[in-house]
């Protein structure tokens, strides 16, 4: 089976992101994959502290992923996998398609402040004629109907 690969975060643009990939998953049979990468610079403290925040970290990502996990599970019939790696954001997005041969496409959801779309998205089509799956760039200020007709 096909995945989409969709990066969650805290950005307002990851909605649009994760809604297009499930709905496209939803339409051509595929599965939808969210990552969540913890930053390292989060656990640069006495162990048991770090290991502490790294939990917190985790429960704050299962919390969020589970919100999104029921709009596809309700609307659009499915049912998404959850991946938390730790590390810097886009060496662990590309080791994880490099681990998940299923993975068919990265979602990414552009910022909508004239700040530019997005360190993520900055960053990745850099080096987007060596990615070994398409990206597809999602506007972050796109309607909900008008995602509906796009996907």
């Amino acid at each position: 089976m096909r995945k989409f690969l969709v990066v969650l975060d805290d950005s307002r643009e990851c909605l649009n992101a994760i809604r297009f990939a499930a709905m496209r998953a939803a339409k051509t049979g595929g599965g939808v994959e969210i990552l969540a990468v913890i930053p390292p610079e989060e656990f640069n403290h006495w162990i048991g502290v770090g290991d502490i925040m790294r939990e917190e970290a985790r429960e704050r990502i299962e919390v969020h992923f589970e919100v999104f996990a029921k709009w596809m599970r309700d609307r659009q019939g499915l049912e998404p996998e959850l991946v938390i790696r730790e590390g810097e954001p886009v060496p662990e997005i590309l080791s994880q398609i490099k681990d998940d041969p299923e993975i068919g496409i990265l979602v990414l959801g552009a910022g909508i402040e004239n700040k530019g779309p997005g360190p993520l998205i900055t960053q990745l089509t850099k080096s987007a004629g060596s990615l070994p799956i398409p990206m597809t760039i999602v506007p972050g200020d796109l309607s909900k109907e008008r995602l509906e007709a796009l996907t």
